[in-house]
């Protein structure tokens, strides 16, 4: 059996000018318009225009990458094709659209609503994040808690990474965990994944009391657990909870491999996934949408999984 995977990267993932290929696409502006529009953010201006230190605001970056997301995943055409999907983060609103658990509007109305709270939370406390590359596992977490930090997302590959306050992500880049190779700070505006969030819940739970979920119609990953979960309002209480609890794609990434995973394609802007799953993965094919140009190479992958 084949099994082609549709992975959405999160928070960190977006560069200036990275949605301006996108919005050529035939219907692209008009629907990013009507996005901005309802959730009161001019995403093209911020896709296109904007500085890294502009999209690197929580509440402007959360709906930014959902909106890119969606755009890119249209472009595949038909889910049917794929036999799971999974988001990091933020990206896991993405894969809950394409999945059919929430409408386009409701991803979009959902993670504006989920930037402002996280980027509220995150105003209350100098804090950050920062990247853990190479060494052992348990040698790191052991480590950061040390330090205070939590392990907020243990991505696999040999990368974990940390947050907590800027003074304790200073401590770990002047000591790192023995047999790491580097502490690698994160374009991010808040310890997320962790008990800073938690001011965060109380919105989220209040906008999830809107939402009317549908159950996936692909198996949906959870990176609370990596446990393919059914129903949608499974999915919703995870999507509420995972802003202050920890990411394990790890876990994501060992599910794909018991589903028998043969491809991978990650919606824009991709590349970070798609480097992890390159590693932990190997010699599973994937491709990462970046730019338009990328479709045909996405394309090919689908054709030659489901021939």
């Amino acid at each position: 059996m084949r099994v082609l995977v549709l992975v959405a990267p999160g928070q960190g993932a977006q560069t200036p000018g990275f949605l301006t290929p996108w919005l050529e696409l035939p219907g692209a502006a008009d629907r990013v318009a009507a996005w901005s529009d309802a959730i009161g953010l001019d995403l093209a201006h911020y896709g296109t225009a904007a500085d890294a230190d502009a999209i690197r605001d929580t509440a402007v970056a959360q709906p930014l990458l959902v909106a890119a997301g969606l755009l890119s995943a249209s472009a595949l055409g038909s889910p049917a094709v794929f036999g799971a999907v999974a988001g990091h983060s933020v990206g896991e609103i993405t894969a809950a659209a394409y999945a059919g658990v929430l409408s386009e509007a409701d991803a979009l109305s959902f993670v504006r609503t989920r930037g402002l709270a996280m980027a509220g939370a995150a105003a209350a406390t100098e804090t950050g994040m920062a990247a853990v590359l190479g060494g052992d596992r348990d040698v790191a977490v052991a480590h950061l808690e040390k330090l205070g930090l939590t392990p907020a997302n243990i991505n696999g590959a040999g990368q974990i990474v940390a947050a907590g306050t800027m003074e304790q992500i200073a401590a770990l880049e002047a000591d790192k965990p023995e047999g790491s190779m580097k502490v690698v700070a994160l374009k991010v505006a808040g310890a997320f994944h962790t008990h800073h969030m938690a001011p965060a819940l109380a919105t989220l739970e209040k906008a999830a009391e809107a939402l009317t979920p549908a159950d996936p119609a692909l198996k949906y990953v959870s990176n609370k657990d990596g446990l393919v979960v059914t129903t949608g309002a499974d999915v919703v209480a995870r999507l509420v909870g995972q802003v202050a609890n920890p990411v394990r794609w790890d876990l994501c990434m060992e599910t794909f491999a018991e589903l028998g995973v043969t491809g991978i394609i990650e919606l824009c802007p991709g590349g970070t996934l798609t480097g992890l799953a390159k590693r932990a993965l190997k010699g599973v094919p994937n491709v990462a949408l970046k730019t338009p140009d990328d479709l045909d190479k996405a394309a090919a992958l689908v054709a030659d999984l489901t021939v």
